[in-house]
This record gives structure tokens, C-alpha cells and sequence, in this order.
């Protein structure tokens, strides 16, 4: 089962109604979620796109309030952010950067393949964890290093 499955499964088992190739009128929208339901844009154009998004509209069904898309209110900024972070600690976490070096991967690209998420959104997630934890963390017996770059040590 892909991870997207997953997700649409999840979604089914909160009674969250997923609607895929949805028709925006703004292309600037891949994703909304509005009182139970998930539209998922026409514009997605891959399975790894469409988790993505799928998993940070998931996250508003669990953490928003009422119509965020005016996101020239911090209220609302604040609301679109902390679906994101959801979004982030499913699909990444710091248990998925250990993982994907543990199985090798050397690159950001390889890393977000092997998660089954998109550079773009990687890359997010590790400036949010950035922000969070400054220049490193650790993970279980692992040092997570975020400054200069990446890296993760196996700590002895």
C-alpha cells in the first residue's frame, strides 16, 4: 500500500470524504479542505505530489478553524502553518530522516524518493525543523545536524 493509500484510508476511518481531479477555478489551489471534505486539484500532476497535499489538508481537518484562505490574516497564516507541521511530522519527521539514511539514501533527492514525498516539500520540512530545533537534534541513538546542511551521525 503506497503511502498515498494509506492517507485515503485514514481519511476514509475519520469520515473525511477525498475528492481527486477537483476543478478550481484558481490554479493557485491544489488542495482545500472545507467541513469534512478534501478537493484535490486537476493540477497535481504525480501520486507523490498529490500525498503532499493530501496529507496537509488532513492536517487542517485536525488542527483549522472556519475559511483560512485569506492568509493576509495571521490568525489564519498561523491555522495554514500548523496543518503543514501535521503534514511534515507524517510524511518526514525526524524518524524519516534517520530512516531514509539508514537505508542509504545521500542526497536530498534520494531522501525525498525514498519518503515518497517531493523535494520541494522535504526541503520545507527541514526548514521547519530548523526553525524548531536551531542546528541539530537528536533522534533516538542519532544526531540530526541541520546547519551548514544535512547530516545525520550515528552517535556511539
Amino acid at each position: 500500500m503506497t503511502k498515498y493509500e494509506e492517507l485515503l484510508s485514514s481519511a476514509a476511518d475519520d469520515d473525511v470524504t477525498v475528492i481527486e481531479q477537483y476543478p478550481f477555478k484558481n490554479d493557485r489551489f491544489k488542495g482545500l479542505y472545507c467541513n469534512g471534505v478534501v478537493a484535490l486539484g486537476k493540477n497535481i500532476e504525480t501520486e507523490t505530489e498529490k500525498t503532499c497535499i493530501l496529507a496537509e489538508e488532513l492536517g487542517h481537518h485536525y488542527t483549522a478553524v472556519g475559511n483560512i484562505t485569506d492568509q493576509s490574516n495571521t490568525g489564519n497564516r498561523k491555522q495554514e502553518m500548523r496543518g503543514r507541521i501535521l503534514a511534515y511530522n507524517e510524511l518526514v519527521g525526524l524518524h524519516g530522516i534517520v530512516d531514509a539514511y539508514q537505508h542509504h539514501c545521500r542526497s536530498i533527492c534520494e531522501a525525498a524518493e525514498y519518503l515518497s514525498v517531493t523535494e520541494a516539500f522535504l526541503n520545507a520540512s527541514l526548514d521547519y525543523y530548523r526553525s524548531k530545533y536551531g542546528a541539530c537534534a537528536t533522534f533516538g541513538n542519532y544526531a540530526i545536524m541541520f546547519e551548514p546542511a544535512i547530516a545525520v551521525l550515528e552517535l556511539i
